[in-house]
């Protein structure tokens, strides 16, 4: 089993998420994923509120974290996802938890739950995914 470093580490690679959009890993372990970002000018659509890509990219990201924790089987990538948008943010930090549902010998279910830091839900993601084994 890796360390949250080693899967901080590795998941730095994900230039999208950890550089071009700036969230970082909170927490991790077989399952579970917590993920945050400091909103800044970047994240805003025209209208200056957070863009919906953002809220997405979160939860995809997260997804992907808790799902790859370990990686002794192979990677599992996402299959389909499903956003469903509450209110909008009205903090300055989001987060984003993923959790399983259910694994089964090459799927996955997930729910992940995207919130500010004070407490405003703005959306839940259901996400599934497909384990490519190692060769």
């Amino acid at each position: 089993m890796r360390s949250l470093e080693e899967v901080k580490k590795f998941f730095q690679n994900d230039v999208y998420a950890t550089g071009t959009t700036g969230i970082e890993i909170a927490d991790a372990r077989p399952g579970y994923a917590r993920v945050t970002l400091e909103l800044d000018a970047r994240h805003m659509n025209a209208g200056n509120r957070v863009m919906g890509a953002v809220y997405y990219t979160m939860a995809d990201f997260a997804f992907a974290v808790a799902n790859n924790y370990d990686m002794e089987k192979g990677m599992t990538v996402t299959l389909s996802s499903q956003i469903n948008f509450l209110g909008a943010a009205r903090g300055s930090t989001l987060t984003a938890e993923a959790r399983v549902i259910k694994e089964g010998g090459s799927t996955t279910f997930y729910s992940v739950e995207v919130t500010d830091e004070l407490g405003t839900q703005i959306a839940v993601i259901s996400s599934n995914g497909y384990l490519i084994r190692r060769q």
